[in-house]
């Protein structure tokens, strides 16, 4: 129980990694917002979730609107009392060659995976100082470390995510607040659903481990993480990706 008494907020919480994080919190004893757009599948984890007693709340949210991040930060305090944590985990991919790639589809994958983390951490933050301190994780990636042909857009988002990280754990070390990245490989969700089998093949073939990731492993190191045993650790962007950025 190593989150009891914490409360979260995990954005992106309904589904793949947002879900495998919002599942692994709970059983670490913390409270949690279910933060997202997909309402069904948000509301039907958080009743699952809350059987034996109150552990979640699901809220509509999207990222890319500030109102809607100030009212799901308020929800946290409202409803448990405060905020000791953030997985800033809502993202979309892209896959478009640069020089056909619109203005607004550039903009579209900036403004979820990068303004939106931005957002989310300025809300996050200002409850978190009040409170003494706190634990960020932003969703980064190894695209966030290595260029990628046709992924111009969320390239540069993830390169975002990371230097925001860092810059952002310079800035509020002093406030006793951690700011970390998780850097995944690709990872087996709802994402890359779909896939032919060449394509799903070639991309297990580009980690050492010959193997996708799965959503629970991401899980695991967020919460780590998010715990009192990375109380050392600020400013990291920890790569959990099968080997890919060694090659």
């Amino acid at each position: 129980m190593r989150l009891k008494e914490r409360v979260a907020i995990i954005t992106g919480g309904a589904s793949g990694i947002g879900e495998a994080t919002v599942r692994e919190m709970v059983k670490e004893g913390a409270k949690v917002i279910i933060a997202d757009i997909d309402d069904e599948k948000g509301q039907k984890l958080a009743e699952e979730l809350n059987q034996k007693e109150k552990n979640t709340v699901y809220c509509h949210v999207d990222i890319t609107n500030e109102e809607e991040i100030k009212t799901m930060v308020e929800k946290a305090k409202d409803e448990f009392g405060g905020l000791d944590i953030l997985f800033s985990n809502a993202g979309i991919g892209d896959r478009t060659i640069s020089d056909k790639l619109s203005l607004e589809k550039w903009q579209k994958v900036i403004d979820i995976n990068l303004t939106g983390v931005f957002l989310s951490v300025k809300h996050a933050i200002s409850v978190m100082k009040m409170d003494g301190g706190g634990s960020i994780i932003n969703c980064a990636s190894i695209l966030g470390h290595v260029g990628r042909a046709q992924m111009a857009s969320y390239t540069a988002s993830k390169g975002g995510v990371v230097n925001l990280t860092r810059s952002l754990a310079v800035e509020y070390a002093k406030d006793g607040i951690r700011v970390n990245s998780v850097c995944p490989g690709y990872i087996n969700t709802p994402l890359i659903d779909g896939l032919e089998e060449e394509a799903l093949n070639h991309l297990i073939s580009l980690h050492p481990m010959r193997r996708l990731g799965e959503p629970e492993e991401i899980a695991k190191v967020t919460t780590f993480l998010a715990s009192d045993d990375a109380s050392f650790i600020t400013g990291a962007n920890l790569l959990v990706d099968g080997g890919y950025t060694a090659i």
